[in-house]
């Protein structure tokens, strides 16, 4: 009878714990299933982002074309093939390198370009223009909104080194190409550099040739905070569940690119060459009070060598396409501003 008491309360118990354990144990299934969820969801997403189509360059008609050379390169990673088209001018003061927008191409702006490359060349700048990784007529398979693509801007610039007889250059970076542009000078070491400080470099950043003197100025249009916020809406606008990935889908895309999400507000502002910032005042994609925040950063370090110019009822880089003679003329100043004086 002892036993049978015992063994009795044993099993009392046992079916007194079967319910809290098969609850618990659906609660951990149910956050599994979450987790495994998100994380396909993310891998998904980040997929597809970085696997856009490449968008060709405009079919422009020759005779409207300012005369060009075709040109093909490395990049600095010396595994991806690039495209560009370099165009002189008679006694150039710089090298403009134009470098374009994810899913965009050599001519972001599509031939409307075109005024904007002769105002240049009439203003004594060469003019440079290439696809990044996975645009236009480069070659490579993905594109990591300038998280690789730093490393064809290095290649540009050393391109350029090569055919131009200008002895520095000007970056133009246009939505990621900011993030593109300030990553490459970052990347670059500082003039003058030690032995010692050259050994910390790879021996592509090395065998280039050149330093961070060989950037002498920039023109922004429409910089990020962060190097990131350029995928954020990207993923929000565009991706199934974007809201909940909109964090998790730009870490996944820096982890394959091997890089980091950067603060390029603070590099913009401590960049000691020239900076030129363009943006539209309806900018919600980056966000014009983000990018306001950038240029009061940059003018409390930089004030002498800061220009910004915002443009009355554009959007993310609609600029060029709401005002082009603000857009242009604006360029043109600061370029007569910090360069032409020199030359004279």
């Amino acid at each position: 009878m002892a036993n049978r008491g015992f063994i009795s309360f044993s099993g009392n118990a046992s079916k007194r714990r079967n319910p809290f354990v098969m609850r618990l144990a659906l609660i951990l299934s149910i956050i599994a299933i979450i987790i495994i969820s998100f994380i396909a969801l993310t891998i998904f997403s980040s997929n597809r982002l970085m696997n856009i189509s490449k968008n060709e360059v405009t079919n422009v008609p020759s005779n409207i074309l300012p005369s060009y050379n075709t040109t093909s390169f490395e990049s600095a990673d010396g595994q991806t093939s690039l495209q560009g088209w370099f165009f002189k001018t008679k006694k150039p003061i710089s090298t403009i390198i134009v470098v374009h927008d994810a899913g965009s191409n050599r001519l972001p702006f599509g031939v409307e370009m075109i005024d904007m490359i002769e105002g240049w060349l009439e203003s004594g700048y060469n003019v440079f223009m290439f696809d990044q990784r996975n645009s236009g007529t480069s070659g490579g398979d993905i594109c990591s909104y300038g998280y690789l693509e730093w490393q064809d801007v290095l290649g540009a610039i050393a391109i350029v080194k090569q055919i131009s007889v200008t002895t520095n250059v000007i970056l133009y970076g246009i939505g990621t190409g900011c993030t593109s542009s300030i990553l490459a000078y970052s990347n670059l070491p500082p003039e003058g550099a030690s032995e010692k400080i050259l050994s910390e470099y790879s021996a592509n950043i090395r065998n280039l040739g050149y330093d961070k003197s060989y950037v002498i100025g920039m023109i922004l249009d429409s910089p990020a905070k962060e190097s990131d916020d350029y995928i954020r809406p990207e993923v929000v606008q565009s991706e199934p569940l974007g809201f909940i990935t909109q964090y998790s889908v730009p870490y996944a895309i820096r982890v394959s690119s091997g890089g980091e999400n950067i603060s390029l507000a603070a590099e913009i502002a401590r960049l000691p060459i020239p900076v030129l910032i363009l943006y539209g005042g309806h900018d919600t994609f980056i966000g014009a009070d983000k990018i306001d925040q950038i240029i009061t950063e940059r003018n409390r370090l930089n004030s002498s060598i800061t220009r910004s110019v915002m443009v009355a009822g554009a959007g993310y880089l609609e600029e060029y396409g709401i005002n082009k003679n603000q857009y242009m003329n604006s360029i043109t100043d600061f370029l007569n501003s910090y360069y032409l004086v020199d030359d004279k």
